[in-house]
């Protein structure tokens, strides 16, 4: 089992990490995830998403945390603050990713952890997210106490192209 740290990224580190934030999106693409992109998967896409959630971040409507191993980052999420003014108490957890070559070593289940924490700093009580049904991310977040609201047939696609059902899922946390 290799050590990791995790930690949250400001908004400066998020735009000076987008190198390594690419190489983990580009792996998971690569790997047949379905995190919202396509095969091919232009590294310049994901530099370009990244550099998208720093901007987020520098607003204010994003915490992102990464964690690092002795390569440099292996996985990371997203927590998205960036709601309507009538849920101030809701974030998304999004891109919830962990490179292929740190992956069953409990590094997404850390992750987890770290961003329910945040989020409960952030006075974010209501976490939502969503994941490929039948997913060992599907399998985790159960794991962590996460609550079903119900699976949506064909919600998204492979990145080649086959459809996939999608889980939606909701947990409270408790704020600071």
């Amino acid at each position: 089992m290799s050590s990791y740290v995790i930690g949250t990224l400001g908004a400066g580190e998020v735009a000076r990490s987008v190198d390594g934030l690419a190489d983990v999106l580009v792996d998971c693409v690569e790997g047949g995830a379905s995190v919202n992109f396509m095969w091919p998967f232009a590294r310049e896409k994901a530099i370009a998403f990244w550099e998208g959630v720093a901007a987020k971040a520098a607003r204010g409507e994003a915490i992102l945390l990464a964690a690092r191993d002795a390569e440099g980052i292996c996985g990371t999420v997203h927590l998205s603050t960036a709601v309507p003014e009538n849920q101030p108490y809701r974030a998304d957890v999004t891109k919830m990713l962990v490179h292929r070559r740190a992956r069953r070593q409990g590094i997404g289940e850390a992750l987890l952890r770290e961003v329910e924490a945040a989020a409960a700093r952030a006075g974010r009580r209501l976490l939502v997210l969503d994941t490929v049904t039948g997913s060992d991310a599907e399998r985790l977040y159960l794991r962590g106490g996460w609550n079903v609201c119900g699976v949506i047939p064909d919600y998204a696609l492979f990145p080649d192209g086959r459809p996939c059902s999608t889980t939606v899922f909701w947990k409270k946390v408790a704020t600071s």
